[in-house]
């Protein structure tokens, strides 16, 4: 899908696109009274407006209708994140509140939308949602990445999730948290290389708290990992380690993850 040169879509008609979303994705807190049948029309025609000036009618209709029969696998993964923030927020209190109230959530929802978007070809429009949600809350995920369910961001200011970043089940950041490309590779006319995996892969269970920095395409942390606030990573670690600064262990002890809390 080409887009023109002169014909983009507007940052009002994404706000737009992206509040009608919110709405279908949660009807009883977004949809201000509205039936679903009026909510699914007005969510159709915020995404045909986005749309529109980058693709013929046809191709716009295909999208549009991809985008609602994918609405409700959307909300069953958020719900699933909802539940991931209940489970691992002492202060938060209730559904209604994570839902209304906790930026990474309401990142994350752009994000499903805009990486199903991304994944069916659409330009621009997955990052112009993704930037959008950037805007709001602070928190940069990239279109193209990957993340599983029950993901969890805390606080969320400054997060940063790599295009080519893959996140298991059960993942949790913490502010402040980076997943970025170790460098950039060029071809022999000295041209970026684009596209490959240059971000890292966290495996399923993992936590990597406040201000920590992973990065490359070719590190893997292991499932049930923890890595502690301000830890530089670029290698590899096995399942199960532990990160505090320079110290990897394999120990998993009450006293450890404690610590781990304490200096987030």
């Amino acid at each position: 899908m080409a887009s023109r040169a002169t014909n983009f879509p507007t940052r009002a008609a994404i706000h737009e696109a992206v509040v009608c979303i919110q709405s279908a994705l949660f009807p009883v807190h977004h949809g201000e009274g509205r039936s679903v049948a009026s909510l699914n029309r007005r969510c159709r025609d915020a995404l045909r407006g986005a749309l529109i000036p980058l693709a013929k009618r046809s191709v716009v209709r295909e999208h549009v209708q991809s985008v609602q029969d994918a609405i409700p696998v959307i909300r069953d993964l958020l719900e699933c994140d909802v539940a991931a923030a209940l489970e691992g927020d002492p202060a938060a209190t209730s559904r209604d509140e994570v839902i209304l109230c906790y930026p990474g959530l309401f990142a994350l929802s752009i994000h499903r939308i805009a990486h199903h978007l991304a994944r069916r070809g659409v330009p621009l429009v997955p990052r112009m949602m993704a930037e959008h949600a950037h805007r709001e809350t602070g928190i940069d995920i990239h279109p193209n990445a990957s993340i599983g369910a029950r993901f969890f961001i805390d606080h969320g200011t400054g997060v940063v999730i790599g295009e080519s970043s893959i996140i298991g089940i059960g993942c949790t950041l913490y502010q402040g948290v980076t997943l970025g490309a170790l460098r950039f590779d060029h071809d022999l006319e000295g041209r970026l290389v684009r596209g490959g995996q240059r971000h890292p892969t966290l495996e399923d269970n993992v936590t990597v708290y406040a201000n920590a920095t992973i990065l490359g395409g070719n590190t893997v942390i292991g499932a049930g990992s923890v890595v502690g606030a301000d830890v530089f990573l670029s290698k590899s670690v096995p399942a199960g380690s532990v990160i505090v600064g320079a110290v990897h262990t394999q120990a998993r002890s009450r006293a450890a993850r404690a610590a781990l809390r304490t200096e987030s």
